[in-house]
C-alpha cells in the first residue's frame, strides 16, 4: 500500500506578495491547547508574547516564554507551539528575507542578508531582557497594525534594524554551506515519519517502522530523531497521544475510558496517570 504523505512543509501565503511580511494578533483561553502543530518554512517567524505563558518548541528546544518574551524561529526550523496558562495572548509575525534583499550585491548582502536567508546563520530563539530589540519588535508590530502612510517604509527600517540588533547579540551558530545541506537533508527525511506519528498515533508505532519510513537503520534513526526533537520516539508519541486526549477531553462528549482507547492507550490506568504527570491534571479533573 502506498502511503500519501502530507509534508510539514508549510507554503506561507502573503497579504501581498510584493510585500511578504505580516503580522496577526492570537488569543487563547485554554492551557494545554496545541497552538500549532510541527511545522517549518523558509521564512523567518516571530512570537512576541504579551500575556500568559506558553512553550514553544524550536528545533529540540522546547521554550518556556512568558510575557514580554521574544521567539525567535529561523528559517527551515521545526517548530511548535502549547498553551500553559488559560489566557494567553501572542503575536506571531512572518517575514520572508527577500524583502531586504539589495538591488544589487553589497556587503550587507553578502555578510547578512544572505546567510540568514539561506539558514546558514541561526539566531538564538529566545529572547529575553533585551529593551532594545522588544521595543524594535513593538515598534514593527505597531507599522504593521496601523498601515500609515509610508508604512512600507518603516517596516523595511524596523526590520532592519531588528535584523542589525539580534545580529549583534544574538547569534547562535554560523553554518558552513555542508552543514546546511545536512541539516535540511535531515529535517526534510523525518517529516513522513513526523506526518505518519500524527496520522496514525492510535496505532502501534515501533522503532522499526518508523526507520524504515525514514530510510535509516536503528541506530541513526533514534539519534537523529532525538537531535531533531529532543525526545525519543516512545516521548513523542506519547506526547501526541495526550496533546489528542486533551482536546478529546475538552471538546467532545466522550468517557475518561473512550478518550483513552481513541487516544491509543489502551490500559485506563496507565493513561490516567501519564495524563496527570504530563498535564498536571487528572483527566477526569479536566472534566470538572
Amino acid at each position: 500500500m502506498t502511503i500519501d504523505y502530507k509534508t510539514l512543509h508549510e507554503t506561507m501565503s502573503m497579504p501581498n506578495p510584493h510585500f511578504p511580511i505580516k503580522v496577526h494578533r492570537t488569543v487563547f483561553n485554554q492551557a494545554g491547547i496545541v497552538l500549532f502543530p510541527h511545522h517549518w518554512h523558509e521564512h523567518l517567524e516571530f512570537l512576541f508574547v504579551e500575556s500568559g505563558e506558553a512553550i514553544f518548541e524550536c528545533g529540540s528546544t522546547p521554550i518556556h516564554a512568558k510575557p514580554g518574551d521574544l521567539i525567535v524561529v529561523n528559517s527551515n526550523e521545526l517548530h511548535y507551539g502549547v498553551s500553559v496558562t488559560s489566557e494567553l495572548v501572542y503575536y506571531v509575525c512572518i517575514a520572508d528575507m527577500s524583502l531586504l534583499h539589495s538591488g544589487s550585491v553589497d556587503a550587507a548582502e553578502t555578510k547578512f542578508i544572505a546567510p540568514i536567508s539561506q539558514n546558514r546563520l541561526l539566531l538564538r530563539n529566545l529572547i529575553r531582557g533585551d529593551q532594545k530589540t522588544i521595543a524594535c519588535m513593538h515598534d514593527l508590530i505597531g507599522e504593521l497594525e496601523r498601515r500609515d502612510f509610508g508604512y512600507e517604509l518603516a517596516i523595511k527600517s524596523e526590520l532592519y534594524r531588528l535584523m542589525t540588533l539580534l545580529l549583534r547579540g544574538h547569534v547562535a551558530t554560523v553554518l558552513t554551506k555542508d552543514e546546511y545541506a545536512e541539516r535540511m537533508k535531515n529535517v526534510e527525511r523525518f517529516e513522513p515519519v513526523f506526518r505518519y506519528i500524527a496520522e496514525h498515533y492510535m496505532e502501534e508505532l515501533s522503532v522499526d517502522l518508523l526507520c524504515g519510513i525514514a530510510g535509516l537503520s536503528r541506530y541513526h534513526f533514534s539519534r537523529l530523531f532525538k537531535e531533531l526533537t529532543g525526545r525519543t520516539v516512545t516521548e513523542y508519541v506519547t506526547a501526541a497521544r495526550l496533546d489528542k486526549a486533551d482536546h478529546l477531553l475538552r471538546n467532545t462528549p466522550l468517557t475518561v475510558t473512550e478518550v483513552a482507547a481513541a487516544s491509543g492507550f489502551n490500559d485506563i490506568y496507565y493513561f490516567s496517570r501519564t495524563f496527570k504527570k504530563h498535564k498536571k491534571i487528572s483527566p477526569s479533573q479536566l472534566r470538572t
